[in-house]
């Protein structure tokens, strides 16, 4: 029979599990998106690289910190993903970013979130040192 602690850091470790495993899966998808056909870098605009640092850069960027520390990285993406729909979208574009597209990508951050939120609330420890 497992302790209270023992089924919580299971919880947490099939959590964090498949945040990794689904922020591998968006980071795939959005490689193939960016190198999957040729493009003329002379021809992006310096507002569409301000929205390229935001995502795909800044969403990847979280996840890559999120395997080491779970809430922090997710916080680097989830902001990304707000500077991407807010600066680049609404003060750049002037217009709002259409479709959920973004948001899917996103998904592996909330589940980090909630990884390292679980982590310091039900287990008790920062994310890091439960491992």
């Amino acid at each position: 029979m497992k302790s209270s602690i023992g089924k919580r850091y299971e919880v947490f470790k099939y959590l964090r599990l498949i945040a990794r495993i689904s922020s591998l899966v968006s980071i795939a998808v959005l490689l193939m998106f960016v190198f999957g056909e040729e493009f003329d870098v002379s021809k992006v605009t310096p507002a569409q690289w301000i929205g390229f640092l935001f995502f795909p850069v800044g969403l990847v960027l979280g996840f890559a910190v999120s395997w080491r520390w779970d809430a922090i990285g997710a916080a680097i993406s989830i902001l990304s993903i707000l500077g991407f729909y807010l600066i680049y979208g609404l003060l750049i574009s002037g217009r709002f970013p259409s479709g959920y597209g973004f948001i899917v990508f996103a998904i592996p951050a909330f589940l980090f979130l909630a990884s390292g939120l679980y982590a310091y609330y039900a287990i008790g420890k920062y994310s890091e040192s439960v491992q």
